[in-house]
């Protein structure tokens, strides 16, 4: 079925799946749904409340706070307005960063959750054009700010939701048929939403996704995965990305399902530290995913065998050889020899990987991975346990899916297939067409992508060319039709020759397969060798060193930590245990051992975890030039010599 708007998409699943659970939220003890009926009678109330204060169409107004289900409320409310939502990241906390995207995006109002209201009261007197600041929680319990915090600059504009949608019952009672009336004006082209990149190394950009972007991108979503109106999904990732839009909420309104969210804690951390008690409670059908999600979800499965014992241990590292052996890639699971592991796949399943599934509840089908490139041994090892990873690809200005593995199509260490209705070819650096197998850029045309960058056309005329959106990712399609992502193009390392190479799976495999590396950033511009930035494991050293009864302040300390990092990077030589894995002039020749990661906090990761390498080659920029010095080739130097001895004083 063809809808018209996001509001029409909405309304028509409220119709099909009235008394079905749309949103699930825990408050107090336990989970407590509503329906898509209830959903449906909060958001209309809430848009009166909106039209009633003057809310026309176009108008823009930020959403900042946790997933909640006020968040979609809240969305949705603005949407049949005709306006347009700005969901901005949780995570923002640089006054500046927030100030440049409520100016730029011209926000006429602030929908804010209680551990995010500082910040928006912080910027009140920078804000001349803010009309309205609602907030997600009242004013008048405990552990809230009081009227009296409110800023005198925002006394008279600051409202409380619930306050506004009983005041929006009574607008619609007065006013039948005028929140249909603005629904209807809505039209397939018209904005819905302005989403900003990180914007670490300049101003962030706005992208304009329109209603019919998501409607498509919905429609290909659902045609390529099966999402039965009894499915639940737990929804971890930030609300704000695309991702989370399209896949985690849109997609399963269209199709009857529910979403929950985590129990919102008095911090980002203390949040996502509920997350193993949530899962347990909403038995997910489903979860989203990154990269370092799914990292941290290994660690905590591997983790929960340790300590079981040596015997339970050595079972499951057999189960994962043989579910490897056996899986294959996927695709040609069980293919060939291979099927004689069967009765023995199956036994490890019985026994081991059954009760590791009971940890997320016990219902989870799969997982949808997005964000990064996920490292092949983490497909390899979630496929083996019974909860594959499906990988995909997308971008945020193609709202976002642009292809994904799927229970019936998968290939492991591809991104997927591409998803129906969209076009997709690999294109030269003169924008040629490649053939089947070429590498280049992945350049898509399809209604799901953006019409442009939000005030700022130089930009847009950059990235879609001739109604083409060029996405700066390198990648290629096989005879199957799977594309495989290799990187950006503005991330490549550049040798002497001008030959390219794409870092990310050396990096990957650098920290998933050396526990004393945390993160790893590869550099070369055009140089006679490559160089790494490698940030440390702290604890791993110091426990190192302890074992050797060596202090890192000491001459010997730090020769034999910086002697034991180096035979790490060694590891991946031509002679080393991973030797061959990859091309040897594309490993480090030189490195530098950090003590500070790389994060949100120093800008030097965006909000879906993935390294900012402009940023990081900007704030290395000396670090980077000395590693091509004599003194800097050398492991032993100075610089990293300083790294270990500051372990010294934790």
């Amino acid at each position: 079925m063809e809808y018209k708007n996001l509001p029409h998409l909405f309304e028509e699943s409220v119709k099909n799946f009235s008394d079905n659970v749309l949103l699930w939220e825990k408050r107090d003890d336990s989970y407590k749904g509503a329906s898509y009926k209830e959903t449906s009678e909060r958001v209309k109330n809430l848009s009166g409340g909106l039209l009633s204060k003057g809310f026309e169409k176009g108008d823009r107004v930020a959403l900042i706070s946790e997933g909640r289900n006020d968040w979609v409320v809240s969305e949705l409310a603005v949407l049949f307005c005709g306006a347009i939502s700005v969901p901005l990241s949780v995570k923002i906390e640089e006054p500046a960063d927030l100030r440049f995207r409520l100016q730029h995006s011209g926000c006429k109002g602030i929908v804010v959750s209680r551990n995010h209201q500082h910040k928006v009261f912080g910027l009140a007197r920078q804000l001349p054009d803010l009309e309205f600041v609602l907030l997600l929680d009242d004013p008048k319990e405990e552990n809230t700010l009081t009227n009296e915090s409110i800023p005198e600059a925002l006394n008279e504009k600051v409202f409380f939701i619930e306050d506004v949608i009983a005041s929006g019952k009574e607008f619609l009672e007065k006013n039948t048929g005028v929140l249909e009336k603005v629904r209807d004006a809505i039209a397939p082209d018209d904005y819905a939403n302005i989403c900003y990149t990180s914007g670490t190394t300049a101003d962030p950009k706005g992208i304009i996704l329109t209603h019919l972007n998501y409607l498509r991108n919905v429609e290909q979503a659902s045609a390529i995965f099966d999402v039965p109106s009894y499915y639940t999904s737990l929804h971890i990732l930030p609300w704000d990305h695309s991702f989370a839009h399209t896949v985690g909420i849109y997609s399963l309104i269209r199709n009857g399902a529910s979403l929950a969210s985590l129990k919102i804690g008095k911090t980002l951390n203390e949040t996502l530290r509920n997350i193993p008690v949530c899962i347990q409670e909403i038995k997910p059908y489903f979860l989203l995913s990154v990269p370092a999600l799914a990292k941290n979800f290994r660690k905590n499965i591997e983790k929960g065998v340790k300590d079981k014992g040596k015997i339970a241990w050595f079972l499951f590292r057999f189960g994962l050889k043989v579910g490897y052996a056996y899986n294959r890639e996927g695709y040609n699971r069980g293919q060939g020899a291979t099927c004689l592991l069967k009765p023995l796949n199956k036994l490890f399943d019985a026994i081991l990987f059954k009760k590791v599934r009971q940890g997320f509840g016990g219902r989870l089908q799969f997982f949808v991975g997005g964000g990064a490139l996920l490292d092949m041994e983490l497909q390899r090892f979630f496929y083996a346990i019974g909860l594959p990873m499906y990988q995909g690809y997308g971008l945020t200005e193609a709202a976002p899916v642009i292809s994904s593995n799927t229970p019936d199509n998968h290939k492991l260490g591809s991104s997927g297939k591409v998803v129906p209705w969209l076009d997709l070819k690999i294109s030269n650096e003169e924008g040629k067409e490649l053939p089947i197998g070429s590498k280049g850029e992945i350049v898509v045309r399809g209604e799901n992508v953006m019409p442009g960058y939000w005030a700022n056309k130089s930009a847009t005329e950059e990235t879609i060319r001739d109604g083409w959106l060029h996405t700066g990712d390198i990648g290629y399609l096989d005879e199957d039709g799977y594309l495989y992502v290799l990187g950006r193009n503005k991330s490549l390392l550049i040798g002497s020759d001008g030959e390219k190479y794409s870092p990310e799976g050396i990096e990957e495999a650098m920290t998933e397969k050396s526990d004393f590396f945390d993160q790893v950033m590869l550099y070369n511009n055009q140089s006679p060798y490559t160089v790494a930035l490698v940030v440390i494991n702290r604890s791993m050293v110091k426990d190192f060193l302890l074992k050797h009864d060596l202090n890192p302040g000491s001459e010997k300390g730090q020769e034999a930590a910086i002697k034991k990092l180096k035979l790490e990077i060694e590891r991946f030589m031509p002679e080393g245990d991973y030797g061959g894995s990859f091309p040897a002039r594309w490993l480090p020749a030189a490195a530098a051992f950090l003590y500070e990661p790389f994060s949100e906090e120093n800008k030097l990761m965006n909000s879906t975890m993935k390294i900012v390498r402009p940023a990081i080659n900007k704030h290395y920029e000396e670090t980077l030039e000395f590693l091509y010095t004599p003194e800097g080739k050398d492991f032993f130097n100075h610089l990293n010599r300083e790294t270990i001895a500051k372990l010294a004083n934790e």
